[in-house]
């Protein structure tokens, strides 16, 4: 490891200095969250409701779908409003009204102009004086507000008992109406948190998101200065990068392409067979994805049915929507997960005893997860689970859905999982050689896997919002963006050394430096998924300095990409990986396009201000959720289905059309449908306030809502390359998808466990 000293310190600062910010500014805006008061009350001294009305109003809103049903500080789904910006505008309005009335006027609009301007800047006065005593722990508020609490709170049940169409909630999504006060009680609070300036402060506890011009809510300088130093940091960053690569000496990445496959010599193992049956799972949850996001889409077209089936009184669209975010993470974590139980015993040579039982176990582990979980989230959001939704229903929190007794049971598999991983890979962590390095990288990040899953476990049930939302983004971004592209790409290293495609110290070199380059910017640019959260500056200008630093690294992917294409080509035998390597080489395209131009449109501060809960953030989340870690997931599911063939030819035909039609279909669905509807969202949420870009008159229109049907296209070619990768993958349990039909193996071969070089020797020969 000593040739590789200085990549490892460089890692070694680079980890701790970022988790040190992290966790340091993290602590402090938690500590400084916006209060929730132990009263509401009016100026004449009467009590609207009390601290705890509010927390369970928001439990309230979590167990009928929480994000996954409109959203709340702009996170979570676009087809109904965002409850923070509706409530703010619709209680701004009231008050307006309210006084215009007062002054024997039918509405404000039938005032003279000067009286309206006077009555605007009044409303600001108000609704931007924090009146939040801390001695008392009591927030006070004027009587029209607290007559704007009591319309809004009776209009917000309606909406839930009666359904909205253009909303997407059906009838009955919540009758209960001591619940529903609850509900209003905490969207009053978090439209109370977005328009009250900070103590000693003049912008909000969310910088004056959403935009309201209503009550002052606009842009604020420091939104503006950080971005301008993100873009500044994006281009030196990336001049400094394409120096230091352009001034490196080039080097031979491998040495004589063998003339055969490396793996054709390789003996499977009976726990790397037991791995096909994930494999299997991965294609079944890829189309069941698909279908329920088909499905999420129409709902914002038809609302409360599908083709006229009424089919939200079975599955409502919070349903569909909660098990299409869920389903997308299981089925990319399944594939990566069995990748590395397939790769263990292959770079350590060692098969461990009762391996193939405690593959087979976590098997059976990871299902009862799946249908439990999504079982459990129709159960809650229906209201049939009572006072356990949380644990075993929904928690309404956008990718961490899964109540948190399947939550804690999918934590004890991945550390399951380790244990596996651990088993193999020991013997092989012994032997001090040139893999040593690439293969303590490997253990490292395997051991991150369950380490920030678990950091979802870091809130309860009634926690306030600022702590679940810094929690709950360690595990969407650090979990399944971070650590777990660490992991893949360390198996990626393993998989073309493996096929001796490249050297061991290249592969070793190029892992850690990307490593480096990676966390370097990733850790601490966790923090731009939080800038309008009730968070204070400081993570404003962290995030949106160090999230920069993450389209970095993106300039030089199309190296990576001519690079895969290049080893698909190196010798004929290569063709047999052509397919796995071409969803590589469409993870890098996706990580520039998804990743590095979709994801800066919408990081920089000022640009986010306008943008956050519009459909610029689902256009982003596609094109690098499934375009990048979708694309890897089935890259590594087709490398390990290939080298699980020993050497059988495919049928190519069906991975080829499921290659170019996934790709196009998700580039059809971005450009035709989600790009234009986010953009005029923007433009709305500028012209005339964040609410307007959510609301039903905008959203309704034809010309929106002709943009909604445009999806169907790319969303149908996507489909057809999915139906086409699930036929091929279940070809594989036929033999219909092998150009010489075999019967398919039923008694698994006995394996002698080897030390690592005579496996490795043997492969070779």
């Amino acid at each position: 490891m000593s040739q590789y000293k200085r990549l490892w310190i460089a890692l070694c600062v680079v980890v701790v200095a970022s988790f040190s910010v992290l966790g340091f500014f993290g602590h402090r805006a938690i500590s400084d969250a916006p209060p929730i008061p132990a009263e509401v009350v009016t100026t004449d001294g009467r009590v609207l409701f009390d601290g705890e009305t509010i927390r369970d109003g928001q439990n309230v809103w979590q167990s009928v779908g929480g994000q996954q049903v409109g959203s709340v500080f702009g996170h979570g789904a676009y087809v109904a409003p965002d409850w923070t910006a509706d409530w703010l505008h619709r209680e701004a309005v009231f008050t307006l009204d309210a006084w215009a009335r007062a002054e024997g006027a039918r509405d404000l609009a039938a005032l003279p102009v000067e009286r309206q301007d006077a009555l605007r800047a009044r409303l600001r006065r108000e609704m931007r004086a924090n009146t939040y005593d801390p001695a008392t722990d009591r927030l006070t508020v004027s009587p029209v507000r607290a007559a704007a609490v009591e319309e809004l709170t009776a209009h917000y049940a309606d909406v839930f008992k009666a359904g909205r169409s253009e909303y997407a909630i059906p009838p009955g999504a919540l009758s209960d109406a001591a619940k529903a006060r609850q509900m209003g009680a905490f969207f009053f609070w978090t439209s109370w948190v977005a328009s009250t300036n900070r103590p000693g402060a003049e912008i909000s506890y969310t910088q004056n998101w959403p935009h309201e011009p209503l009550v002052g809510n606009t842009v604020t300088g420091d939104s503006i200065i950080w971005s301008i130093i993100s873009v500044i940091l994006l281009i030196a960053g990336t001049g400094a990068l394409v120096w230091y690569f352009a001034s490196q000496k080039k080097e031979e990445a491998h040495g004589e392409v063998p003339l055969n496959d490396p793996l054709l010599g390789l003996q499977i193992t009976p726990s790397q067979r037991a791995t096909f049956k994930y494999f299997f799972v991965v294609a079944a949850l890829i189309l069941v994805q698909i279908g329920l996001g088909i499905v999420a889409a129409h709902y914002g077209v038809e609302g409360h049915g599908f083709y006229g089936f009424p089919l939200a009184e079975y599955l409502p669209y919070s349903v569909v929507r909660t098990w299409h975010t869920q389903i997308g993470l299981f089925w990319i974590a399944t594939s990566w997960l069995a990748t590395g139980l397939f790769i263990a015993p292959a770079v350590s040579g060692y098969e461990p005893r009762y391996q193939k039982l405690g593959v087979n176990a976590l098997f059976a582990a990871v299902l009862l997860v799946v249908v439990g979980s999504l079982g459990g989230e129709w159960l809650g959001i229906k209201q049939f689970l009572g006072q356990y939704w949380f644990w075993f229903g929904a928690q309404g929190y956008e990718y961490v859905d899964l109540g948190r007794f399947w939550q804690i049971l999918l934590f004890v598999g991945l550390c399951f999982w380790l244990l596996l991983m651990w088993r193999a890979l020991a013997p092989a962590l012994k032997v001090k050689d040139e893999s040593r390095s690439l293969l303590v990288l490997f253990t490292i990040s395997a051991i991150a896997i369950p380490l920030f899953y678990g950091a979802g476990l870091m809130y309860g049930q009634r926690s306030h919002i600022v702590r679940v939302e810094y929690w709950r983004w360690w595990v969407v971004h650090l979990w399944v963006e971070g650590f777990f592209e660490v992991f893949a790409t360390v198996v990626i290293a393993f998989l073309f050394t493996r096929l001796r495609l490249l050297s061991v110290v290249t592969a070793t070199k190029a892992t850690l430096f990307s490593t480096i380059i990676f966390l370097s910017g990733g850790i601490i640019g966790t923090f731009h998924h939080l800038y309008f959260t009730g968070m204070p500056n400081s993570v404003l200008a962290l995030g949106a300095t160090f999230s920069a630093l993450e389209i970095v690294p993106l300039v030089l992917i199309g190296f990576e990409a001519w690079e895969n294409l290049r080893l698909a080509r190196a010798k004929a035998w290569m063709a047999s990986y052509k397919w796995p390597l071409y969803f590589f080489v469409a993870v890098a395209f996706w990580n520039f396009v998804g990743a590095g131009i979709f994801g800066f449109l919408i990081n920089p501060p000022v640009a986010l201000y306008y943008m956050q809960g519009l459909n610029l953030t689902p256009l982003h989340g596609h094109t690098a959720l499934f375009g990048v870690y979708g694309m890897l997931g089935i890259g590594l599911m087709l490398f390990s289905l290939r080298a699980l063939g020993q050497g059988r030819q495919w049928k190519e035909w069906p991975v080829k059309y499921a290659f170019w039609t996934i790709n196009g279909g998700l580039a059809l669905m971005a450009l035709l449908s989600l790009l234009p509807i986010g953009l005029l969202q923007t433009w709305a949420a500028i012209e005339h306030g964040t609410w307007f870009a959510r609301s039903a008159e905008f959203m309704q229109t034809n010309l929106m809502s002709n943009l909604r049907w445009m999806r169907a296209f790319g969303d149908s070619i996507f489909a057809l390359g999915a139906l086409l990768l699930g036929y091929f993958v279940l070809g594989l349990v036929t033999g219909t998808s092998y150009t010489k039909a075999e019967p398919v193996r039923v008694v698994e071969p006995e394996f002698t466990a080897m030390p690592r070089g005579e496996v490795a020797a043997t492969a070779a020969d």
